[in-house]
């Protein structure tokens, strides 16, 4: 295959097209190899075939550098029925770090109407120390100050900063945003992104290791920053980082609160056998069926007794090792939270297949309503990334362009809009009288 990662990258497409993927699996380097196997690749790229239909073109691959010894190469394959993006992490020795199928890249990401650009700087930042830190962006207000700040954590998975998905940015939205309306945001490429393959290589890598580190250190950068006010700097996780949120700031006691979005309260294992059902109904055929068996299987073994350290990854979801699943498992998330003596911000897509109101929004509802300092808001209309749209959403829906809820965003900063300093609260009222004045000119 040659040393050239778009040439490998291009060739293990070409080898998993044509049904070789024990071939593929030949080139997967150690950290890989003990997290997907052959087969969990073919369950994988049969079931995009029953869905899009027979590949019928390959474009050109996109290469880019993620580190010293190791390229990133995205591959856009076209099908009958619409396409998919190969994403492999390829090292200098030629072997892959990372494999996976993300959604066609069939447009690039544009700013939201609601940002408003010149109102804020972004510079970059470095957060963490030693070989896992991992870059960062951070976003100011322009002015005086001092701002709140927020951490953005991305879901589960190797997000970058954004939170890509597509064509879509989520967490920049929501980055963007919130910096226009006077909070100071910092979000950062998740180590399982910048470090994929030194996390994979961990058999005692954990849910903690994944977030607790970066996200502590993230605040501290903040809280340090002379145009951000350390006593209000807020963690915000979408969906497991908000999941994990509460862990965070029961590390770090000096988070002034939380902001919770599609965050998760049902154990992960077995909301992922309720969402892989819901997807084979969705979009039934063997390769669902077996994918749902599969699922079944994996999650029984994170519920045994007998779940160990030692218990091999690839017998069990995602390929998480052992020692992930049990800190996962012995997690309460709402337990944790109910501990916290800080104000909580909850909020949940109505549309939402993945977290939903009835299995994880009611475990929320249960263990903390009853609080005056907790806010649980529903939005009928938005889907998992609290992007607005009508009827069920499906994962169809995140390979369309979209934009975080507009009122998401205002609701967030307008719930920040107590603990900002004076001059942000006067930067509000401006935007909202000039907007006033705004509709009353074309209303004449």
């Amino acid at each position: 295959m040659g040393m050239d990662p778009a040439a490998i990258a291009v060739a293990v497409v070409e080898l998993t097209r044509h049904g070789r993927f024990a071939e593929v699996e030949e080139r997967f380097a150690a950290p890989l190899r003990a997290v997907v196997s052959a087969q969990t690749l073919r369950v994988d790229w049969e079931s995009l075939i029953a869905r899009a239909g027979a590949v019928s073109a390959l474009g050109a691959p996109v290469s880019e550098p993620v580190r010293a010894g190791l390229v990133r190469v995205s591959v856009p394959v076209t099908c009958e029925r619409g396409g998919v993006t190969v994403v492999m992490s390829v090292d200098d020795a030629g072997l892959l770090q990372g494999l996976r199928l993300a959604p066609a890249l069939t447009a690039r990401w544009t700013p939201p109407p609601y940002v408003r650009r010149r109102r804020f700087d972004e510079c970059e930042v470095t957060v963490g120390s030693g070989s896992l830190a991992v870059p960062g962006t951070l976003s100011v207000p322009r002015g005086r100050g001092p701002w709140p700040g927020v951490v953005l954590l991305g879901g589960g998975g190797p997000f970058d900063r954004d939170g890509t998905s597509g064509p879509n940015k989520p967490l920049k939205d929501l980055a963007w945003g919130l910096a226009g309306r006077g909070v100071a945001v910092l979000r950062f490429d998740k180590v399982t992104c910048a470090h994929a393959g030194q996390a994979a290589a961990r058999p005692d890598f954990t849910m903690r290791d994944e977030y607790v580190p970066h996200a502590v250190a993230a605040v501290h950068l903040l809280r340090n920053h002379p145009a951000i006010d350390g006593s209000r700097v807020h963690i915000a996780g979408h969906s497991m980082g908000g999941k994990v949120a509460p862990r965070v700031a029961a590390a770090e006691p000096s988070v002034a609160g939380l902001v919770l979005l599609a965050a998760d309260t049902e154990p992960m294992h077995r909301a992922a056998v309720r969402v892989v059902r819901h997807l084979a109904t969705v979009d039934p055929g063997p390769a669902a069926q077996a994918a749902v068996e599969t699922i079944t299987r994996q999650a029984a073994r994170v519920d045994s007794p007998h779940l160990s350290a030692a218990t091999p990854a690839a017998e069990l979801p995602f390929g998480y090792s052992g020692a992930y699943w049990l800190d996962l498992r012995d997690y309460d998330p709402v337990a944790t939270a109910a501990t916290l003596d800080k104000p909580m911000l909850i909020l949940q897509g109505g549309r939402d297949y993945q977290v939903t109101v009835a299995d994880d929004l009611a475990g929320w509802q249960a263990g903390l309503a009853h609080r005056p300092d907790v806010t649980i808001r529903v939005y009928e209309a938005d889907d998992h990334l609290f992007f607005p749209g009508s009827g069920p959403s499906t994962p169809a829906d995140y390979e369309v362009p979209g934009h975080v809820d507009a009122a998401v965003v205002a609701d967030i900063a307008d719930w920040l809009a107590p603990r900002r300093s004076p001059m942000a609260r006067l930067m509000a009222f401006t935007s909202r009288v000039v907007a006033f004045a705004g509709r009353i000119a074309v209303s004449r």
